[in-house]
């Protein structure tokens, strides 16, 4: 091999992308990423970077087997233009931790916050700061436990200013001392929201990819908090617009929110009045075997879900919890070219155990590099204890033995193509199909099984998120074996193990197909239901989906419909084309739709690939 020559190749590669980029000419390239704005100076800048960071990891960083197998279509490493800097994908951060023992964000020391007010304003900036330190994801895991102690010092607050008043001895001091507590949560629910969504504090001018987990909390505070939290995302932005983020997920537990006479059910229905106007809260399923599996009676160990669907639970090196923990990084493979390589089922499975194992290798070799990081490159997210085990550690230490707490995940797109290059059906349309497909996703669970045991790291398999990547592994395919019915004729493959968006089944059958595939994928995993219309005066049939998937094995779900608002006058409501009540024209009607797991209002930033995979997804009556 001409090593120079290869490298060459490379850089003049890189220079035709940047040429792109700066040109505008290949929107794909510009649009990977749907929440990034490629046109504005950061964004633009932060592409370049990204290009040039890409570059380095593959020409410098990856083994020279690991490329090859790039170069052929066969897998993919995620945030490679995040590789050199060696930091980890997410984190589920403990958010009460952090404020009841204060941070430092570097420019000086934050102590404990004294209501609610400050509590979440506090929250904002520990979503800020750590978005520094991680590409992927942030999120809080026990947001209703965490901040209800500063609903309750709110409360007193109020109680002991009331106490300074010359009132009448009949005066209900507490009741008015809770309904000026109650107007400080909403306030400060409103005021985080609005945060979370005018943060550009992330690579490419981008808001932090916020998650937040809740439900469980039946405390008068906790209760208190997720009812003005849902009250004001009803209320969305300031003029009117849908929240992008955070990412809101509702934890469903039978006994605690699920039943007419559990002390949250009141809280569930409002979940699902908001989810109907709002699409978010998602759904996570508590009561599921492989969740449920971890609780222990503790707001700790409940099991929670990350943006559009990262889970982080089991653990071989420390406590099973999310707590402090999150992805160190994960790995996709193309399952439709592997198919269309093999002659047979069986040569089919000796491929994807030569690529899991090379998969597993290069996960590992990911690791070494993060792990000869110090404390002192991340110091947020080390130095404050946000990473479980970190707060004890020297700023020169490597991070070699916390990280073990984190996961590394195997992830794969095109499970419906795949099976139709190996039976003409996919497992939508045929049990046959179905079974095959349940027997490839639990071969590949039990080879990273195997991995776990063999290399003591928490080797786990995850439904990939693909956005860019599934237009990227098609066009290839595409170029090299035709066009193909079923299988390469669309620019996207299907992510993970979904049925294909095209395909008309009904949403209790798509509910059905999908839910055995949750369990086997224990990094993450999501169902979606796509509607045909406005859900905000049909919470009922919201109600039955999400029992649905209660009932079937889903451990992470949520409903799509579409949310649209005129940006003219602001009528909300399903609009086909132009506005019903202004006349104002399509481009002036805002569209909220849901890509890969979170939301969008402007499809024109979305990629050619996700555009048509948007346009052909069958809506269910």
């Amino acid at each position: 091999m001409n090593t120079s020559l290869d490298i060459a190749s490379a850089s003049d590669k890189l220079t035709c992308s940047l040429h792109e980029i700066i040109d505008g000419g290949n929107k794909d390239l510009m649009q990977e990423n749907a929440n990034v704005d490629g046109r504005s100076p950061m964004g633009m800048m932060g592409k370049m970077a990204s290009e040039s960071a890409r570059w380095y990891a593959v020409e410098r960083l990856l083994s020279p087997d690991v490329r090859q197998a790039m170069d052929n279509n066969l897998l993919y490493p995620h945030d490679l233009d995040f590789y050199a800097s060696g930091t980890t994908t997410c984190c589920q951060i403990p958010l009460g931790k952090l404020l009841r023992l204060g941070f430092n964000t570097g420019h000086g020391h934050m102590r404990e916050p004294q209501d609610i007010k400050s509590a979440l304003a506090l929250a904002s900036i520990i979503l800020q700061a750590n978005q520094n330190q991680q590409h992927g994801g942030q999120a809080y895991p026990m947001f209703d436990y965490d901040l209800a102690p500063y609903v309750r010092k709110t409360y007193e607050r109020h109680m002991r200013y009331i106490a300074t008043l010359p009132l009448d001895p009949s005066f209900d001091t507490e009741a008015e001392a809770w309904r000026l507590a109650e107007r400080d949560v909403y306030q400060a629910c409103e005021a985080f929201i609005h945060n979370a969504n005018s943060m550009h504090s992330r690579g490419g001018g981008q808001v932090p990819f916020i998650s937040i987990n809740y439900g469980t909390d039946t405390s008068v505070e906790g209760r208190m908090l997720m009812r003005q939290l849902l009250l004001a995302t009803q209320a969305g932005l300031g003029k009117g617009e849908t929240p992008i983020f955070p990412i809101q997920i509702f934890k469903v537990k039978t006994g605690v929110n699920f039943e007419p006479e559990d002390p949250n059910y009141d809280i569930y229905l409002l979940a699902l009045e908001t989810t109907a106007q709002r699409l978010f809260p998602n759904f996570a399923f508590l009561d599921a075997t492989f969740n449920a599996q971890y609780y222990d009676g503790t707001a700790e160990s409940e099991a929670c879900y990350m943006g559009c669907r990262t889970r982080v639970m089991g653990n071989v090196n420390g406590k099973e919890t999310a707590l402090g923990r999150g992805n160190l990084s994960f790995t996709s493979l193309n399952l439709v070219r592997l198919a269309l390589l093999s002659a047979n089922v069986s040569d089919f499975f000796q491929r994807l155990d030569e690529l899991l194992s090379l998969s597993v290798k290069q996960l590992l070799e990911r690791y070494e590099y993060q792990a000869k990081k110090q404390v002192q490159d991340f110091a947020f997210l080390m130095k404050q204890g946000v990473w479980r085990g970190s707060e004890a550690l020297r700023a020169e230490e490597e991070l070699r033995e916390v990280l073990k707490e984190g996961t590394l995940s195997v992830g794969f797109i095109g499970l419906a193509e795949a099976l139709v290059a190996l039976t003409g059906e996919h497992h939508g349309q045929s049990e046959a199909a179905w079974k095959l497909g349940l027997r490839i996703v639990s071969h590949m669970r039990k080879r990273m099984d195997e991995a776990t045991d063999a290399t003591g790291m928490n080797m786990t398999l995850i439904a990939t998120p693909a956005e860019g990547l599934s237009g990227k592994f098609t066009h290839k395919d595409r170029a090299e074996f035709g066009c193909r019915e079923g299988i390469t004729d669309r620019n996207y493959y299907t992510n993970s193990f979904h049925v294909p968006v095209y395909y008309d089944v009904k949403a209790y059958d798509k509910i059905v197909i999908e839910g055995p595939f949750h369990e086997l994928c224990n990094a993450g995993h999501i169902t979606y239901v796509e509607l045909d219309g406005s859900a905000k005066a049909n919470t009922r049939a919201l109600n039955q989906l999400i029992r649905a998937m209660a009932a079937n094995g889903i451990g992470y779900g949520s409903i799509n419909h579409p949310v649209d608002r005129c940006r003219a006058c602001g009528h909300h409501d399903t609009i086909e084309e132009d506005c019903p009540v202004c006349g104002s024209p399509g481009d002036q009607i805002e569209r909220i739709r849901r890509i890969t797991g979170y939301l969008v209002g402007d499809m024109n930033k979305w990629n050619s690939a996700k555009r048509s995979e948007e346009s052909e997804r069958v809506k269910h009556g």
